[in-house]
C-alpha cells in the first residue's frame, strides 16, 4: 500500500479531527456566502472540513510518492549559482511543478485571487507534511506566506496584479529583512528607500544578506524611508518585483537545507511599491511577517523531527545486536519514547497556537467589534504574543534534540551520508537560529509571561473534567501554581537577574502548557493516555528542577564578566 504523509500519521490526523475551526471558517467563508461566487468554496462547516482533508490527503500522497524519495538527490545537487542566476536542484523544480499542477499554491489567499482560502491551522499542517518530505523545499513553499501579507496590507492594485500569480504558482516569494549589520537588530537596517516623484515609485538601494529564496520573483523588502532616522520608526515595507536592478551577489554555502538558496542581494535604484503606511514597516508589517514565519518554522521543525524519528524507529526494528533488535534495549527504547512524546507535545502546541492566530486574524479584520469583541481581541493578542515565540522556541529546540537522538539510535551508521538521518540533523540545526534565535524567542515571550498572559488559558483548562486522569490533573494544577509562584518571584528581581533566568521561566512555561495539552488529549483514547503519562513522567522532574533554579535566582553568575 503506497505511503501518504497525512494518512500514515495517526497523531496528525488526531490533531486535524480535534481542531475546532467553526468560528474561524465561518468568518473566512463570510457565513458561507462565498460559495455563490466561487463554486469550489464550501457550503457549510462539514463541507469545509472535507475540503481540508482532501487537500492534506493529496499533499501527503505527493510528498510520500514523489518529493521524499528525491529529497536526498535535491540535497546533494543543491541550489546552484551560475552566471549570476540561481538554479534550483532538478528535484526541487519538479516538486514545485507537482505542487502547481495539484493547485496547492496560494493556500491562504482568498478565492477571488484563485487561492484556497485556508486557515492558518491547515496551512501549518501542510508545512509540516512538506518539511517531513524535504525541509529545503518547505522554505520555498512556505514563503507563499508573504502573499498573505500582501493581501492583508497591500493596496487593491497590487493585490489584483500579484496575488493571482502566487495562486497559480507562477511566482515565488521572499521576505527581505536581514542585512550584514542588521540581523536580530532590524531597527538598524540601512537599506534606503527614496521616493521618485516623477514616476510615483520608490527606489531602493542597499545590500541584504541571508535571504531565504532570495532569487524570488516577488519580495517584501524592509528599508529606511525616513531621511535622518536611525531607528525602527524610520522603516517602511516595500514590494519589489525582481528585475535587472536586483542582483544576487552570491548564495551561501550552508551546513544544511541545500535545496533552499540563501542569497546576498544588492538593490540598485530598484523600483518598489509601498506596502501599507510609511514608518510601520518593522513595528507592524515585518513583525506580522516574522510571527507567521516563526509559526511556520515551528511546524517545519516538527516535520523534520517526525522524519528523523521514523528513520530511527525503522532502524531500531531492523538492526539486531546481542541477539535482538536494538529497539528492545531499554536505553534505545527510552530514547524512542522520549522522541515520540516530545514530537506529539510540540505538534499539539503548534496546532493550539495556530488556532489562536486564526482567531486573532478574524477579529482584527472585523470593523464592527463591540466592547466585548474588542476585549476578546485584546485577550487573544496577549495570548498569541506569548504562544508564538514559545512554540518557535520549544518546537525547534525539541527537533534538534530529536534529530540528535535519532542519529544516536543509528550509531556510527547515522553519521554516514547514505542514511537520511544525517541530512535531518544538518537541516534541523538552523530552525532554532533563523526567524529569530531561541534566545530572541525567550526575549519575546518573557514580558507576556511576567504579565500572566497565560492565566486565562490555564483557568479554562483546569475547569475541564479529566475523568480517570484526576491524579494527573492535580499534578498539573500544582505545576501551574509553581509556575505562577516563579513568575511573581522573578518579577521582584532586578532586570539583569530577570533576563539571566528568563530561559528557565520560558522552559517551565513550555513544560506546563504542553503538560495540559497532553492531558487534554488523554481523555479521547488509550494511546493518548499513555503518551500523557510518559510525557509527564519525564517533564514533571524537569518542572521541579526549573522551579528550584527560579526560586533561588542566584545573581552570582552575573558577577563573572571574565568571559567578555
Amino acid at each position: 500500500m503506497p505511503e501518504n504523509f497525512f494518512t500514515d500519521n495517526p497523531d496528525l490526523q488526531f490533531r486535524f479531527e480535534r481542531l475546532d475551526l467553526q468560528e474561524i471558517v465561518e468568518a473566512l467563508e463570510e457565513n458561507y456566502t462565498t460559495h455563490t461566487h466561487y463554486p469550489t468554496a464550501p457550503r457549510n462547516y462539514a463541507d469545509a472540513r472535507d475540503n481540508y482533508r482532501l487537500i492534506l490527503d493529496l499533499l501527503g500522497k505527493i510528498c510520500a510518492d514523489h518529493i521524499a524519495p528525491r529529497a536526498a538527490e535535491a540535497d546533494i545537487q543543491g541550489a546552484r549559482f551560475c552566471d549570476g542566476r540561481v538554479i534550483y536542484a532538478d528535484a526541487t523544480q519538479e516538486a514545485l511543478e507537482l505542487l502547481r499542477q495539484a493547485e496547492l499554491m496560494g493556500a491562504m489567499l482568498p478565492w477571488k485571487y484563485g487561492g484556497l482560502n485556508l486557515p492558518e491551522s491547515i496551512f501549518q499542517m501542510m508545512v509540516e507534511i512538506i518539511s517531513r518530505a524535504d525541509a529545503g523545499l518547505m522554505t520555498i513553499f512556505g514563503l507563499q506566506e508573504i502573499s498573505a501579507a500582501i493581501n492583508e496590507f497591500g493596496d487593491e492594485e497590487i493585490k489584483a496584479r500579484v496575488l493571482p500569480k502566487f495562486a497559480r504558482g507562477e511566482v515565488t516569494g521572499a521576505m527581505v529583512l536581514t542585512e550584514p549589520d542588521a540581523g536580530s537588530d532590524l531597527g538598524a537596517v540601512r537599506t534606503r528607500a527614496t521616493y521618485d516623484a516623477e514616476t510615483g515609485l520608490w527606489r531602493i538601494n542597499g545590500v541584504k544578506r541571508f535571504i531565504t529564496n532570495g532569487c524570488a520573483d516577488v519580495m517584501l523588502v524592509l528599508a529606511r524611508s525616513e531621511e535622518g532616522s536611525d531607528d525602527a520608526r524610520g522603516l517602511s515595507l516595500f514590494l519589489v518585483e525582481a528585475d535587472e536592478s536586483v542582483r544576487v551577489r552570491r548564495i551561501e554555502n550552508k551546513m544544511g537545507l541545500h535545496a533552499s538558496p540563501t542569497c546576498e542581494l544588492q538593490f540598485t535604484n530598484t523600483p518598489a511599491h509601498l506596502i501599507g503606511k510609511r514608518r510601520f514597516g518593522l513595528i507592524r508589517y515585518a513583525m506580522s511577517l516574522m510571527n507567521g514565519a516563526r509559526l511556520a518554522v515551528a511546524a517545519q521543525a516538527v516535520g523534520i523531527a517526525e522524519a528523523a524519528y521514523r528513520e530511527a524507529h525503522r532502524y531500531a526494528r531492523q538492526r539486531v545486536q546481542f541477539g535482538q533488535p536494538i529497539g528492545m534495549l531499554p536505553a534505545v527504547h527510552r530514547m524512542l519514547l522520549s522522541m515520540r512524546t516530545e514530537i506529539e507535545a510540540a505538534r499539539a502546541l503548534v496546532c493550539e497556537t495556530a488556532r489562536w492566530v486564526d482567531l486573532r486574524k478574524i477579529y482584527e479584520r472585523r470593523d464592527d467589534l463591540d466592547a466585548a469583541g474588542r476585549q476578546r481581541l485584546k485577550s487573544i493578542t496577549r495570548l498569541t504574543d506569548v504562544l508564538t515565540p514559545l512554540v518557535k522556541y520549544y518546537a525547534t529546540e525539541m527537533a534538534n534534540r530529536v534529530c540528535n537522538l535519532a542519529l544516536q539510535v543509528h550509531g556510527g551508521a547515522g553519521y554516514m551520508r547514505e542514511f537520511n538521518v544525517e541530512r535531518h540533523v544538518r537541516d534541523v540545526r538552523v530552525t532554532n537560529i533563523y526567524e529569530g534565535t531561541s534566545q530572541l524567542q525567550v526575549v519575546a515571550a518573557i514580558g507576556g509571561l511576567l504579565g500572566h498572559a497565560l492565566d486565562d488559558l490555564f483557568t479554562e483548562w483546569a475547569a475541564q473534567d479529566y475523568g480517570s486522569e484526576a491524579d494527573l490533573k492535580k499534578e498539573m494544577e500544582h505545576a501551574t501554581a509553581l509556575l505562577n509562584r516563579c513568575i511573581d518571584h522573578l518579577r521582584e528581581e532586578e532586570r539583569p537577574v530577570i533576563d539571566y533566568y528568563a530561559v528557565d521561566l520560558v522552559d517551565l512555561a513550555a513544560y506546563v502548557v504542553n503538560g495540559w495539552l497532553m492531558l487534554r488529549d488523554a481523555r479521547y483514547m488509550e494511546d493518548k493516555r499513555n503518551m500523557a503519562h510518559i510525557y509527564l513522567a519525564e517533564m514533571l522532574p524537569r518542572i521541579h528542577g526549573k522551579v528550584a533554579a527560579l526560586q533561588a535566582a542566584d545573581p552570582t553568575p552575573l558577577q563573572f564578566t571574565g568571559v567578555w
